[in-house]
């Protein structure tokens, strides 16, 4: 219950709802907890016409709307009283219904709005996350937590909530009128219900190991799914559909045996509450009968049968202890779930502590790496050491390495996706830690090497970076520059073609020039191309290559590749090589080192 706590913020932040939904719920069990003084009232009186012997009942017992309705009806006729009566007992249950929708209307009104803002809450959170937090989460998990735990805490806000408002004013008002009625049938009454509150107890604890045991079983079959799906082409080209098929139904077998442990104990679980209902029943027929016997003054067959209706009356509230139990406890497990995300705190945090937009003027931006250096957190590999490199005001920066050398890691540190382990990346002699991470990132165009397309249309994919208050290049420029354009038109819808999920229905040349283009839209100051001419022909590399030249004059730019650029003219290259610079200068200085680009340069270009 500690993890349902962190929800006390919604409930504060819909009080109103939340206290005339209790407001209604007691109103609406009110008018329903008075039929039974009024079915005690017409049998005692039908018993006392057959009867004319027996004394008169004081009617001090009754409560005060009840009082009124004897003394304003007691001299009709009995045919007339019956039906009264009648009239009496469906107005109160029309009441009591009446109550029931506001109350409906109010509470699970509330769950709804929680459950959005909860969701918004998770889905804000996701987005505050770094890079790191997703290399180590599963999306299968991320989407489960998002979906299932929430729709499972929702159950707890709304119906959870109700149900005990519900249970808690049905209980009080019986026991309240039935002490008040008689104390010694009552007592023996309720007598069961203690054992009751211990089974509960009990069962609870359970149903809450067994709920995190099938919410973790779920978020692994939810991963494999997703994750099989995503790859279904790799799939089915290595024929591995028997074997991804088994793996599924493994860990589905594990979920449905989780699934089927819970719902064991719950089927134990019900029937007990409902012998128990039935015990109270028995009870309140077979202690009445002898104690009307025994003093017919005291208890009457009115009495007996108040008694009666008020058990039945308690049956589904009682009953749904189970019920609501089992919703708490399957709420706190998934709650707790989100709490452990929710209190994750992302390491790139904004500390802009310096007025810092002037360093984004036109043309002014110039960028130092001092020391730099790097090691993933989750797999301990250093990826950088002690880099220093200066990329100045419009220059055009070309890094070249192998796999593994550390320039994809260069990029995102760059972007600050990663903080460094030590060193530092200065901009126009602020530390970029120190500039407001938004206003950074809006201005480095970035395509990166694994490129992500949304499934959406091709032009809101482009324009996905666009800031309409300040980008001075249009959607058909960028395309030409990424020589996409001509592809694009010849589409059925051109530009408002769907791509499909990744960009499945796109080649991968052009995913490519898509993504250049999207990074194009920015018009930033910075232009980061990591990697990304890999699936683009020589041809309309060239051609792309030719484009770029005229419009990155006025910027800065990094290009990053394991494979040299012949269409590009280079201010400066450098090369990494297990995450340090070993050779750095122009094109002329490191063809006359005869190093390891002088090598690569031989072997891809002239020969």
């Amino acid at each position: 219950m500690k993890h349902l706590s962190s929800l006390n913020k919604y409930f504060y932040k819909y009080k109103k709802l939340f206290l005339f939904g209790i407001l209604f719920t007691l109103l609406s069990n009110y008018f329903r907890i008075l039929s039974p003084q009024v079915s005690k009232f017409i049998i005692d009186k039908v018993a006392s016409e057959i009867n004319p012997a027996k004394p008169q009942l004081s009617i001090n017992h009754y409560n005060f709307i009840i009082k009124f309705f004897i003394q304003f009806f007691n001299k009709s006729s009995l045919t007339s009283l019956v039906v009264y009566s009648g009239i009496g007992l469906l107005l109160l249950a029309l009441l009591g219904g009446l109550f029931m929708f506001f109350m409906r209307q109010t509470i699970i009104v509330m769950s709804r709005h929680i459950e959005f803002d909860q969701k918004n809450e998770v889905f804000n959170h996701y987005q505050k996350l770094d890079i790191e937090f997703y290399k180590t989460h599963s999306t299968g998990d991320l989407m489960n937590r998002i979906s299932d735990d929430v729709s499972k805490v929702r159950m707890y806000t709304g119906p959870a909530i109700m149900y005990i408002i519900n249970l808690i004013g049905t209980i009080g008002f019986s026991l309240f009128f039935m002490f008040k009625e008689n104390v010694t049938l009552s007592l023996y009454v309720i007598a069961p219900l203690p054992i009751l509150a211990i089974i509960i107890y009990y069962v609870n604890n359970i149903i809450e190991h067994k709920s995190e045991r099938l919410q973790s079983s779920l978020s692994e079959l939810t991963t494999i799914s997703q994750e099989s799906y995503s790859g279904i082409r790799v799939i089915k080209s290595f024929v591995q559909e028997k074997i991804t098929q088994t793996f599924f139904e493994e860990k589905s077998g594990q979920y449905k045996q989780a699934a089927t442990s819970l719902a064991k104990v719950e089927a134990l679980f019900f029937p007990s509450i409902a012998l128990l209902i039935g015990l109270s029943t028995l009870i309140a027929i077979g202690a009445g009968c002898f104690m009307h016997i025994k003093s017919p003054e005291t208890v009457t067959a009115g009495t007996i049968t108040e008694f009666i209706i008020y058990i039945n009356m308690l049956t589904f509230p009682v009953s749904a202890i189970g019920l609501t139990a089992s919703m708490i406890q399957r709420a706190s497990a998934s709650q707790k779930r989100l709490n452990e995300f929710l209190h994750t705190t992302p390491t790139i945090i904004n500390k802009s502590t310096e007025q810092n937009r002037q360093i984004f003027k036109p043309q002014t931006l110039s960028i130092e790496l001092l020391d730099l250096s790097f090691k993933f957190p989750h797999s301990g590999i250093e990826a950088l050491k002690n880099v220093n490199l200066t990329i100045g005001t419009n220059e055009k920066i070309f890094v070249l390495g192998k796999t593994g050398s550390g320039k994809s890691t260069l990029a995102l540190l760059l972007l600050r996706l990663y903080n460094a382990n030590k060193g530092k990346v200065v901009a126009n002699g602020i530390d970029i830690e120190k500039i407001d991470v938004k206003e950074w990132r809006k201005n480095i165009g970035y395509v990166p090497q694994d490129v992500f397309l949304f499934s959406d249309t091709v032009q809101h994919n482009i324009e996905f970076g666009e800031d309409e208050a300040t980008t001075k290049i249009s959607l058909q420029q960028v395309t030409t520059i990424a020589a996409i354009d001509k592809e694009i038109e010849s589409f059925e819808n051109k530009y408002e073609t769907i791509i499909g999920e990744r960009g499945v229905t796109l080649s991968g040349g052009q995913k490519q020039r898509i993504s250049i283009s999207r990074a194009l839209m920015k018009d930033a100051q910075l232009y980061i191309f990591d990697d990304c001419f890999s699936a683009i022909d020589n041809i309309t590399e060239k051609k792309i290559g030719n484009a770029l030249t005229q419009f990155l004059q006025k910027k800065s730019a990094l290009f990053i590749s394991h494979r040299i650029f012949r269409e590009f003219v280079f201010d400066k290259i450098i090369v990494l090589e297990d995450g340090s610079i070993i050779e750095q200068g122009t094109h002329q200085e490191l063809m006359l080192q005869n190093g390891y680009y002088a090598t690569t340069y031989k072997t891809q270009i002239e020969q």
